[in-house]
């Protein structure tokens, strides 16, 4: 009779062994969180990283600019804000025109020096940038149908200045931007002579990989 009603009993699992399958699902979860942790951690850490590089590698870039461009500075011809070296138009170009003043070329003459030196430390090029005011083109004026056609033009005349006082022709282009990015408002005169500037600006040099011939 006994042995029946044992034989009817199922054997009940020992708690300390559900306990340990529990400890052993929340120990792998833990383990499984710890190591999202410090993977986001690493990530984060490896970004600041590349940021604070790239923030010294701009200071450096800024520092070496301005030695480069001591004498310019410290004479007041030029402006370097953010690596950017601004000229003003009125000291390049006539009002409406893209023909160089005898004080403008001689002023890129200059210039070239400094920025050959600087360039041949870097990996980089120079983009030459022609901005207006947004007052439109004298009527009288047909050389330029618009603002655009001036900024363009006159982006143009101070990159062949500069490659003819020596800057590579392969590291330096030209870019023109109209009346859209003013520096101050057009509100005054004294305004719209600050928008009218060129700007020469180092940025990275672009390198596209070789491409193989098929077959």
């Amino acid at each position: 009779m006994r042995e029946e009603l044992d034989a009817g009993v199922e054997p009940t699992v020992p708690a300390w062994a559900v306990f340990g399958d529990l400890m052993s699902v929340l120990l792998g979860a833990f383990v499984l969180i710890v190591l999202g942790v410090i993977g986001v951690q690493m990530e984060l850490s490896a970004r600041l990283e590349a940021e604070v590089k790239q923030r010294q590698e701009e200071a450096q870039r800024r520092e070496t600019l301005e030695k480069a461009l001591a004498g310019p500075l410290a004479a007041g011809r030029v402006t370097l804000v953010n690596g950017r070296i601004g000229i003003s138009g009125s000291v390049l170009f006539a009002l409406n025109s893209d023909q160089l003043q005898p004080e403008g070329r001689e002023l890129l003459k200059s210039l070239a020096q400094p920025l050959s030196a600087y360039l041949r430390s870097r990996d980089e090029i120079l983009m030459v940038s022609g901005f207006t005011d947004d007052q439109q083109v004298r009527e009288g004026n047909r050389r330029f149908a618009d603002n655009w056609e001036l900024s363009a033009q006159r982006a143009l005349t101070v990159t062949r200045t500069l490659i003819d006082a020596g800057i590579p022709p392969s590291s330096v282009f030209s870019a023109a931007f109209g009346s859209q990015q003013p520096v101050t408002p057009n509100a005054d005169a004294e305004g719209r002579a600050k928008n009218r500037r060129v700007e020469i600006s180092p940025v990275p040099r672009v390198t596209t990989g070789t491409v193989k011939p098929h077959g």
